[in-house]
């Protein structure tokens, strides 16, 4: 397994690799949100039900966007999310009709954030968009929190792990409905 800086990434996630890297809180998997292989692969690496849905990443709303139906939206929805980010805020926001159902599950919705963290800024900024994120262990196990854990728990089967430290995040992001403005977590 590959351990390279965020800038030294790009082109394993390009080729269809799912990496570890660290996040605001704990580390994550991830992927090409428009390579549906790359996304099964993490599905099946972390034992996780399609049904359930994923995160997407990003440096800023604009690399979103493509994902997102903002018509659904009122302009007060969207500055309101705006005004979370970048931070630990995850947002549902309503979908496209033509987004993989590998990224939203069951759902007509999507989970979305803009990172404040350094190195996934980096990442996205150098890809161009957004990365699938979810957080890097076994369903049902602790996240790891540190590239031994994600050693531990994955072995050889991801392609790479990020350098990098966590963000000071005491627990994952509060994840709020853009539309109620409920928050889930």
């Amino acid at each position: 397994m590959l351990q390279l800086d965020p800038s030294e990434v790009s082109e394993v996630i390009e080729s269809g690799g799912v990496i570890a890297y660290p996040t605001e809180a704990v580390f994550g998997l991830g992927c090409d949100p428009d390579n549906d292989k790359a996304i099964e692969k993490l599905l099946k690496l972390k034992k996780r039900p399609w049904q359930k849905g994923l995160i997407l990443v990003a440096s800023d709303f604009a690399q979103l966007a493509p994902y997102l139906d903002e018509t659904q939206l009122t302009q007060k929805q969207l500055e309101f999310a705006a005004s979370k980010w970048p931070g630990p805020f995850t947002f549902i926001m309503p979908i496209r009709a033509d987004i993989s159902k590998l990224l939203c599950g069951s759902f007509n919705s999507l989970a979305v954030r803009v990172s404040s963290h350094p190195g996934i800024q980096k990442i996205c900024k150098q890809l161009g968009k957004p990365l699938v994120s979810t957080s890097a262990n076994l369903t049902g196990e602790e996240p790891a929190m540190s590239v031994a854990e994600v050693i531990e728990q994955f072995g050889n089967t991801i392609a790479a792990v990020v350098s990098g430290e966590l963000g000071s995040e005491a627990k994952p992001s509060t994840i709020i409905d853009a539309i109620s403005g409920k928050v889930l977590r």
